[in-house]
């Protein structure tokens, strides 16, 4: 399921609200004052498309939940977990990855924690793992991917702002396929990921 089939799922302003975790006075206030996108039923009320309400949340750093972007498994070629505490950055590799190889899935989780629940639930084809996060860190994520079944054995690409000496090394003996220092050059990871998945 793509961008396209993506857009014609409608949310009223009530559950706009819920989903953002506001009062539903709020999401209309958003749409009345033109910061969220939406059209009105010949009715009179409010409905807004799913990609413009994940585009407002990403603008905002707001935690997107997971089915806002990712599409049904049995649909998708595929599933792709980003795994950073850094929300914007988050939401920027998502919505790339997203526009980048729109038959998979994207799944994203902000700490280790919520990162095993997503690995159990989602067993992603390959995981984007930052190692400084909060909860369980990245790198006992790598060790327990590599030594364990319960993860589906996904390949790992680790994404990281650290600098230690043989840290690439290191990382790469747990199990790691790819390593990439923050910055990250989007390009050059979506065509790690392109050629490591063997996508056409």
């Amino acid at each position: 399921m793509g961008k396209d089939s993506r857009k014609t799922i409608v949310y009223s302003a009530l559950e706009v609200a819920n989903i953002c975790g506001v009062v539903n006075q709020t999401a209309i206030n958003w749409i009345r004052n033109g910061y969220l996108k939406a059209f009105s039923t010949p009715g009179g009320q409010y409905r807004v498309y799913q990609d413009d309400l994940i585009e407002f949340m990403m603008k905002r750093h707001m935690r997107i939940p997971s089915d806002l972007v990712v599409e049904d498994k049995g649909d998708s070629a595929g599933t792709i977990l980003i795994v950073d505490d850094d929300k914007g950055l988050n939401n920027v590799m998502a919505k790339y990855l997203t526009g980048k190889f729109p038959d998979f899935s994207i799944c994203q989780a902000f700490d280790g924690f919520e990162a095993g629940v997503q690995f159990v639930e989602k067993k992603p084809d390959l995981v984007l793992l930052d190692l400084n996060l909060p909860g369980l860190d990245g790198f006992s994520l790598c060790s327990r991917i590599n030594d364990s079944d319960e993860f589906g054995k996904p390949l790992v690409f680790i994404i990281t702002s650290l600098n230690d000496e043989g840290l690439e090394e290191k990382v790469k003996k747990m199990g790691a396929k790819e390593f990439y220092r923050k910055p990250l050059n989007l390009v050059e990871v979506a065509g790690a990921i392109r050629k490591t998945l063997n996508i056409l």
